[in-house]
């Protein structure tokens, strides 16, 4: 399975978009949501000084067909909302892509995290595009449980290594010394943990936000 991390501008005619760059200091968290036939509804909590302004403009917006108050203090609000543009609900239901709750939109974008197969992220992007959402790709990756991750025998050696000090500094135990203690000669002992570091390395690279940001989603599932 692929997993990947999006940064999502809503249009500007869409109500969310409107408030949250009303109000930029605010966070809007999507705790919950489910699209209708032709509507979305959600559980939003809405934090910062501006929440209860927030509110009121949600009330009086046309796109907001049903609003209930679940919580409220001074800068935070709890609010159950019906709307007539859940945009991303709509892609997410078009292309069978369940998105990750919860949902954080900031200053008018969103952060996105979905995990399936590649070709239903393909049909996620295809969808953003054909309701007039941008987006930007901060990472996608394989979720490889760590099992698929390494060889039983890379783990063995690996885990034996970590064990026996040759990854501390200073080594407490030398490659000749390693191999030794798994009984195996010094050159497949070498080759072992290179391969196994190579997969762990790239793993590790491949995880940290921003890489192959630049490139469609389409260009990182085509390559990844």
């Amino acid at each position: 399975m692929a997993q990947a991390t999006l940064t999502i501008t809503m249009p500007e005619q869409v109500w969310i978009q409107q408030l949250s760059t009303a109000y930029p200091t605010a966070t809007f968290r999507v705790l919950a949501a489910v699209p209708g036939s032709e509507t979305g509804f959600a559980l939003v909590r809405i934090a910062g000084p501006d929440a209860g302004n927030a509110v009121e403009d949600m009330e009086d917006h046309p796109q907001i067909t049903e609003l209930t108050l679940a919580q409220w203090s001074d800068d935070e609000a709890t609010v159950h909302f019906e709307t007539t543009e859940p945009l991303l609900l709509f892609s997410s239901r078009e292309s069978g892509m369940p998105i990750e709750l919860p949902v954080e939109i900031i200053d008018g974008e969103a952060t996105v995290e979905v995990t399936g197969s590649r070709d239903r992220l393909a049909r996620l992007a295809e969808q953003l595009e054909q309701f007039g959402l941008q987006y930007r790709i901060e990472h996608v990756r394989e979720r490889l449980h760590e099992s698929q991750l390494l060889s039983e025998r890379q783990l063995e050696v690996v885990v034996a290594a970590v064990e026996e000090g040759y990854y501390d500094t200073p080594r407490r135990c030398s490659l000749t010394e390693l191999a030794g203690e798994l009984g195996i000669a010094k050159s497949t002992c070498s080759e072992t943990l290179h391969r196994a570091e190579e997969a762990i390395i790239k793993r590790f690279v491949g995880d940290l936000p921003g890489i192959g940001a630049n490139d469609s989603l389409e260009d990182q599932l085509a390559t990844g």
